[in-house]
């Protein structure tokens, strides 16, 4: 049986350009063939995939080229179901079209998902307009590096140099002042506005803007890198009205994300948004109890409880599952047994069972919640029974107040918070390497799989700066020696990246360093480039 490869364009770097049609093709893949230039987190998208990188390599890339080709044809006629996951547009100087070819030519059905094209990303991201009403109204698009079976270059620039008001230039960065002389000698004014876009839609991105004749020297003092765009129009001169990407206030900055993978992505969006790489390696994962019967029976005696206090999502997500198991659902609970939830997320993670809290303390910590019981309970505390599903190791600020106040109370464990030794490897390697300007801290069990990681050492932690979700978790790394510079007021995902944002205002952005930039892009996509 053939399966069906699909030529996927994967946008220009920013992991959330991905088009819904190609992140669908992602998910249905055995196999993806990736290049240098695709952002690493695009391949969570394909979980049980086999991923093989095929950038290609300067000199080869005709030879890499066929091993590419033959390597789609004999997997699909495996069948394999295969992703092609190239940069931009496959058919934009992606030499998608030729493997389109070989395909067809093979007899393998094939599908092209379009990507966002670079230069209509790269031009938006560093506040160019291709076309403007007054400004610019053609564009043309070429490519500074041909075929090399071609016996001469196809370009006439006698006609290409002034043919556009707009001319957009690729891999050309090797060449800038050639091809600056080659359009000054045919026509083009010395005082053309230009402009460098250097991986553009990153966090690394460069925009270096001058004019025909100053690029080339601009550029030499600066050491931009590939993958770079030229831009060579009126409309460079929009950038400083239209810039927006590169004021972000976290911009630049690559912010390591310790959160369990199910829960990362809400932090990493807003860091995103903030201008931030977001580098999500969980510190901790969320795996059962050791011994799952406790909790089984908490799930089957709900109604017996005055009260169930939830301290995370996991413990609501936890629970539920060992209802589910059952059979039971929230209907559990009974008519008079309430619950108290620890934060907002964890009342939300209620609110999606079917369950609202019927408390929620104003302050995200154990010793608030146990505040508001012993105060609602009053003078019948004595006769209250209380269960708190949570992680095996947890503080016991909340069931210690409750004791002493004379309730009765289960501490049940719902779950562990435990960590593999692959991403504590990851992490280390990311610390020590430079690699990190912040480090968020959303917990204690986080800090301390990071410390595990780094073999106690918090003397690494110095070189970044840290970020904590609230007062616990930052008491907990003060407790170990670690600085920590950066404390939530609200004690969420949200309170944490807006507690970052404040700080950026207030003392600038550390990380904007270029050579630490550059370094960073190359741990980020590979040595290809």
């Amino acid at each position: 049986m053939v399966a069906r490869v699909y030529l996927v364009g994967a946008g220009p770097g920013d992991p959330e350009l991905l088009t819904e049609r190609g992140a669908r093709r992602l998910a249905e893949a055995d196999l993806v063939l990736y290049d240098a230039l695709v952002h690493p987190s695009l391949l969570a998208h394909a979980p049980n995939a086999e991923h093989a990188f095929v950038g290609k390599r300067a000199g080869r890339h005709a030879e890499r080229q066929q091993q590419i080709n033959d390597r789609m044809i004999a997997a699909a006629r495996a069948g394999k179901t295969v992703v092609r996951l190239k940069g931009g547009d496959p058919y934009l100087f992606g030499r998608g079209s030729e493997e389109a070819e070989a395909l067809a030519a093979a007899g393998i059905p094939f599908e092209v998902v379009p990507g966002v094209p670079s230069p209509l990303a790269a031009t938006a991201y560093s506040g160019i307009s291709l076309t403007h009403r007054t400004l610019g109204s053609s564009v043309a698009y070429l490519t500074a590096t041909e075929s090399p079976s071609k016996d001469r270059s196809s370009h006439d620039w006698t006609k290409l140099a002034t043919a556009t008001e707009t001319l957009v230039i690729f891999m050309g960065l090797g060449r800038v002042r050639s091809l600056m002389d080659l359009l000054i000698e045919h026509g083009r004014s010395p005082e053309t506005p230009a402009a460098i876009l250097s991986r553009a839609s990153t966090p690394d991105q460069r925009t270096l803007v001058g004019t025909v004749a100053t690029l080339a020297d601009l550029a030499d003092a600066e050491s931009l890198l590939s993958p770079a765009l030229i831009v060579v129009g009126a409309v460079v001169t929009l950038r400083e009205q239209l810039r927006w990407y590169d004021k972000g206030p976290l911009f630049g900055a690559r912010v390591l994300v310790t959160r369990p993978a199910h829960q990362a992505a809400g932090l990493a969006r807003r860091l995103r948004d903030a201008g931030a790489e977001p580098i999500c390696v969980p510190a901790i994962t969320i795996a059962p109890p050791q011994d799952a019967a406790p909790l089984a029976m908490l799930a089957r005696s709900l109604d017996s409880y005055d009260w169930v206090v939830f301290t995370s999502a996991n413990g609501v997500d936890a629970l539920f599952g060992a209802l589910a198991s059952q059979q039971l659902d929230a209907r559990a609970f009974g008519r008079t047994t309430k619950v108290l939830a620890i934060g907002t997320a964890t009342a939300a993670a209620l609110e999606r069972r079917g369950v609202r809290a019927d408390a929620i303390p104003d302050e995200f910590r154990g010793e608030a919640a146990a505040e508001v019981l012993v105060a609602a309970l009053g003078d019948g505390i004595e006769r209250a029974k209380i269960a708190i599903p949570r992680a095996e190791i947890a503080r016991d600020a909340l069931p210690d107040r409750l004791r002493a106040a004379g309730a009765h109370v289960d501490v049940v464990t719902a779950y562990r918070n435990v960590a593999r030794a692959e991403d504590q490897a990851r992490i280390a390697e990311l610390l020590r390497g430079g690699d990190i300007d912040v480090l968020t801290l959303t917990a204690p069990s986080t800090l301390r799989s990071v410390l595990d990681a780094l073999g106690g050492d918090v003397n690494v932690l110095a070189s970044v700066l840290i970020a904590s979700i609230g007062p616990v978790t930052t008491e907990a790394a003060i407790a170990v020696g670690a600085h920590v510079e950066v404390t939530a007021a609200t004690y969420t995902e949200a309170g944490l990246c807006e507690a970052l944002l404040e700080h950026a205002a207030r003392a600038g952005r550390p990380w904007q360093d270029p050579a630490k930039r550059r370094a960073r892009f190359r741990a980020t996509f590979g040595a290809a480039t």
